[in-house]
């Protein structure tokens, strides 16, 4: 299988913590590729059932709808894949290779680079369709707007790294830049507040990221 080249790809972006009709139109109208449901209940950006419903009945083709939990009870996973219509899963937390894959989906896995964290640990996981690296330490929710060090992200080939935490309209490109990302996952970084979204400045990010490419 031909591995990706890292200097040719169009750098994706995921806008993750959708709560609100108006918000998906949003990312969805600026060219996002992916937009996030959270379902992890203790998070602010957290959806129901039935709102998360509503919101995929709105999601057009080629749009990806990734659903995230983190360390969640394998039941309650099941309960949201019979209910909601997701191509791909997020696991943000300590979740073991085996419990990923138990649910027969293509997984992205959330790798923690603050505190002691290492991308080393996406060794565990071969299947995984993709690692997303965020700012946040082991064991802590992700969402909170905490960056690192972007030479630290991978550089390498035929793995899909997706870049997170921190990243804001005015510092994007400055990331895609150094770090040369599969793709970028921003929340916080576009919102007014936790699940409200600016759709300025989803607009302003999303741009960033194609301009920066346009070099």
């Amino acid at each position: 299988m031909k591995h990706w080249d890292r200097d040719f790809l169009r750098t994706r972006v995921k806008i993750c913590g959708i709560t609100r009709e108006e918000d998906l139109a949003a990312a969805v109208d600026a060219g996002a590729d992916a937009i996030g449901l959270v379902f992890h209940a203790a998070s602010r950006r957290a959806v129901t059932l039935r709102e998360a419903e509503t919101l995929c009945r709105r999601v057009p083709a080629f749009v990806t709808i990734v659903g995230l939990f983190l360390d969640d009870e394998a039941e309650w996973v099941r309960r949201v894949l019979d209910a909601v219509p997701l191509d791909l899963l997020q696991f943000h937390g300590t979740e073991s290779p085996d419990y990923c894959r138990s649910f027969g989906r293509r997984y992205i896995k959330t790798l923690a680079m603050g505190g002691n964290g290492s991308p080393a640990a996406a060794a565990d996981y071969p299947d995984a369709a993709g690692f997303l690296l965020d700012g946040h330490a082991p064991g802590e929710l992700g969402g909170s707007g905490r960056g690192f060090d972007w030479t630290r992200m991978p550089r390498e080939p035929g793995r899909a790294w997706i870049l997170a935490g921190g990243l804001r309209p005015d510092n994007v490109a400055a990331a895609v830049a150094a770090a040369r990302p599969y793709g970028v996952d921003v929340s916080s970084g576009v919102e007014q507040s936790p699940g409200v979204k600016d759709p300025e400045r989803i607009i302003a990010f999303i741009s960033e990221v194609s301009r920066v490419q346009e070099r």
